[in-house]
């Protein structure tokens, strides 16, 4: 059994109010396996926000941080900040404050013993490269 437009509107606004397939199915009179299918083809299986089950056509758009121009946002995805990967990187890389870095180790060193910090890398053994090349082959970078 297909699902008309008044169906649909009805399955989105109750997917969107957090009624499950069973309850949606008694109040239109329809299969409960026609609306799980009819959800599962729109991306509404799940739990579901009033932004996901909006109809298609229905996307906002803002204006992005970097050069102002339109963002369209597109229903069911994430929303996107940027109109691209170019403005994000610039935005970011002159808002550093912003960032929060949250992958920051501290290590000693195997080979000089000094402490230092490293990002974004849990398995860090040595404080440079010169480090490495002496302890594991014997020399330094000058030797």
């Amino acid at each position: 059994m297909a699902v008309d437009d008044r169906q649909e509107k009805q399955i989105r606004k109750m997917k969107a109010d957090g009624f499950g397939y069973v309850k949606i199915a008694q109040e239109l009179g329809i299969s409960e396996n026609t609306v799980k299918s009819f959800c599962r083809r729109k991306g509404l299986n799940g739990a579901v926000s009033a932004e996901t089950a909006a109809l298609p056509g229905d996307a906002e758009s803002s204006a992005c941080p970097c050069c102002g121009k339109e963002v369209r946002q597109v229903p069911g995805r994430k929303a996107k900040k940027f109109c691209s990967d170019r403005c994000r990187n610039q935005w970011w890389n002159s808002h550093l404050d912003q960032v929060e870095r949250k992958a920051h180790y501290e290590f000693v060193c195997a080979c000089c013993k000094k402490p230092f910090t490293a990002y974004g890398n849990a398995g860090r053994k040595y404080c440079s490269h010169e480090c490495y090349i002496k302890d594991r082959f014997g020399g330094g970078a000058d030797e």
